[in-house]
């Protein structure tokens, strides 16, 4: 995401705005989990943001992307190479052998709850799967690196390192960020970095990673609509998002479905061990 946070201090939450993101959190990956569970080939990206804004009414809560600094929708779906910040339309309809990502983040007791996964449509090449496979692994490792008293630098070092070698790039012109009341606040996240350098983490911080791995060069360009950024060569783009509380002991993912503070993506789309060693 583009980085729209304030210059200020980075918010250190407690034990009940923490408590609070992790029920956001824990709504938002059920959303986005049954949206991607319907997905199939003949569907338009506007149905898609239908099932959003049906979740959000049944919750009783609210889609943060809906009118956020003037987004016509309540998702973002970026199919094939969009790398993010599609705006679902009647006009984009998912086909066999796409890859759709879809990013929903929810409005939960005043705390977002922001997450993203891309999957494909129907059966896709191989050189495609791994694509998805290297993102979510990338996106584990940058996970991995977060322990109190690492830097920010540690994260994107992590996910280049499994990107870069297998040949992908890391896009540079979006960044995780942090989340809380505010939909994106300090600290800023790049998904690229050298270890030891960068802000310094604590426990309570809050944000997300969300590396966004093209299949060729790392360039983005933005549309006319000021929103839908595609990739520089019209190659593919993948991209995993979770929403993370830096801990006493580690980090806790908080866009899961259960208190553990574990995730993997919903059945059905990846083989056994999908991502592990991509």
């Amino acid at each position: 995401m583009r980085s729209f946070a304030r210059p200020g201090t980075v918010s250190v939450k407690n034990a009940a705005k923490l408590q609070a993101m992790r029920a956001a959190g824990r709504l938002a990956s059920e959303c986005l989990a049954w949206i991607l569970a319907q997905v199939e080939p003949g569907m338009c990206t506007l149905d898609l943001d239908d099932l959003q804004m049906q979740f959000a009414k049944k919750h009783g809560v609210r889609p943060a992307p809906l009118g956020y600094k003037g987004f016509p929708r309540s998702i973002c779906t970026s199919i094939n190479e969009v790398i993010c910040h599609g705006i679902p339309k009647a006009t984009d309809v998912l086909r066999e052998g796409d890859i759709v990502g879809i990013d929903v983040t929810l409005v939960v007791e005043e705390m977002h709850g922001d997450n993203a996964a891309t999957i494909p449509v129907g059966q896709v090449e191989e050189s495609t799967m791994r694509l998805l496979a290297t993102t979510l692994a990338a996106q584990r490792a940058g996970i991995q690196a977060i322990v109190p008293g690492a830097r920010v630098g540690d994260i994107g070092h992590a996910i280049q390192s499994i990107a870069e070698p297998r040949g992908y790039s890391v896009v540079r012109d979006f960044v995780g960020h942090g989340v809380g009341r505010r939909f994106h606040e300090d600290p800023q996240i790049p998904h690229y970095g050298s270890p030891g350098r960068g802000l310094r983490l604590r426990p309570g911080m809050t944000f997300t990673v969300e590396p966004m791995i093209n299949q060729g060069v790392a360039g983005a360009e933005i549309q006319g609509d000021g929103w839908t950024a595609l990739t520089a060569d019209r190659q593919l783009s993948a991209q995993y998002e979770h929403t993370l509380e830096v801990t006493e002991e580690g980090v806790r993912v908080l866009t899961v479905r259960n208190d553990e503070g574990h995730w993997e993506p919903p059945g059905g789309y990846w083989p056994e061990g999908f991502g592990d060693s991509a």
